[in-house]
Formats: C-alpha cells, sequence, structure tokens
C-alpha cells in the first residue's frame, strides 16, 4: 500500500521499476550485448535515477515489478524507501492502479515515471508539478514515440487513458494525446526526452549520467565483439 508521506504535500511521483533478473530487462539492448550488461546498465539507470529523486522536496515511491521482488528490491536499493507492489496484468493497467492508489490516499497532483531515463533532469519533473497547478495532464514525449512521463490533476484523471494502447508501439504518445484530448482536459507537453532503449541511445546520454560509466560498463562488450 502506498503510504502518504509525513511531510505534508499534496505531490507524490510514482517511480516504475523492475526487478533487475538478468534476461529480463533492457531486451532491446540485451539482444545487441549481452544479457549481464544490459542488467548492469539497468542497474545502473535505475540507482541514479533515485539519486536525482532523492535531491527533490516531493515524496515518491517505488513502484516494483514484479509483485514478489520486494526484497530483492530491499537488497539492492535499501529499506529506507516506500515500497509498493505494481498491480495488474499489463502495463497500462499498472499505471492506471498506481495513479487509483496515490489518488485514494489523498493527493492532488501525480507525476509517474519509468527507471529508463538516468539523464532526466529534476526540473523536468519540477516543470511536471507545476503545470498541474494549472493544467489537467501533463506528458513528456519520448523519441522513440511513447512518452516518458505522465501525471495527472486527482479531479482530472482518467483510467482511459492507459486502456487500449498497443505499448511499445512508436504511436502510444500520439494515441494518448488523443484520448485526453477527447476528454477535454488540458494537457502540458514537456520537452522531449530520450528513453534509453538501444546502443544508438546510449550514446545521447548527458549528465547528471556519466556517459563514461556506460562505457566502461559495455567495455567487456566492446572488446570481445
Amino acid at each position: 500500500m502506498i503510504r502518504r508521506s509525513m511531510k505534508l504535500d499534496d505531490r507524490c511521483l510514482l517511480f516504475f521499476i523492475k526487478s533487475p533478473e538478468k534476461g529480463k530487462v533492457k531486451s532491446r539492448l540485451a539482444a545487441v550485448i549481452g544479457d549481464e550488461p544490459a542488467q548492469k546498465l539497468y542497474k545502473e539507470f535505475a540507482t541514479q535515477m533515485l539519486s536525482t529523486l532523492q535531491k527533490g522536496d516531493f515524496p515518491f515511491h517505488v513502484c516494483f515489478y514484479p509483485k514478489d521482488a520486494l526484497k530483492a528490491l530491499k537488497d539492492w536499493l535499501g529499506d529506507q524507501h516506500h515500497y509498493i507492489p505494481q498491480k495488474g496484468k499489463d502495463l497500462g493497467e499498472r499505471m492506471r492502479n498506481g495513479f487509483i492508489e496515490a489518488f485514494e490516499l489523498g493527493f492532488k497532483r501525480v507525476v509517474l515515471i519509468g527507471s529508463d531515463i538516468p539523464d532526466l533532469p529534476l526540473e523536468l519533473i519540477e516543470e511536471a508539478f507545476t503545470s498541474l497547478r494549472e493544467k489537467d495532464a501533463v506528458i513528456g514525449p519520448a523519441y522513440d514515440g511513447g512518452y516518458y512521463l505522465i501525471g495527472f490533476k486527482g479531479k482530472s484523471f482518467s483510467p482511459k487513458a492507459f486502456e487500449e494502447m498497443a505499448w511499445g508501439t512508436k504511436t502510444v504518445f500520439e494515441e494518448t494525446i488523443t484520448v485526453l484530448r477527447k476528454l477535454n482536459l488540458r494537457v502540458h507537453t514537456l520537452s522531449e526526452w530520450r528513453d534509453i532503449d538501444t546502443i544508438e541511445d546510449l550514446s545521447h546520454l548527458s549528465p547528471p549520467f556519466n556517459p563514461n560509466l556506460a562505457l566502461t560498463l559495455l567495455y567487456p562488450w566492446f572488446y570481445f565483439r
């Protein structure tokens, strides 16, 4: 269960993360560089993003998948975070349920991000929360046609934003925008950002993530291929 932060705040960020099991994360990268290097990169991405979130002044919850991965996540990231399992049979259901649970707790502005944007600046997250003071929804388009962030004001939230989406395709952002417009929601669109899913994406990494770290982790692959 999501816990209301001890700090009085009407905002909440949901950080969606997978247990970093070898062969089950960053599949497109793994198909090129192998399961182990992809696993290492994913773990670095997630820890960098947590470091960024901890610099913010908003409460956040680590929403993990699969639901039996709590011990593994705490062993990896520590037990100081608020952990909740993702609930639902697919990504859309899991995101929808995360928003519903956060709003039921009384949060008024909720933003959700994934764990494959290690160079996402804190300023973009703050912009998302700020926009929800006036707008009904906020979304951050990704270069691959999806989105890296989505958020809602409680009274404007609609589960329809997560229904019948072709997840993992180049049309997710446009399909979502279409749904939000049909719902007559006022939407703030953030700057485009890049999910890190491919070797090409790695070349675009920027601070706060250290691109040299990615190269170091991939050195065995570059050397032995």
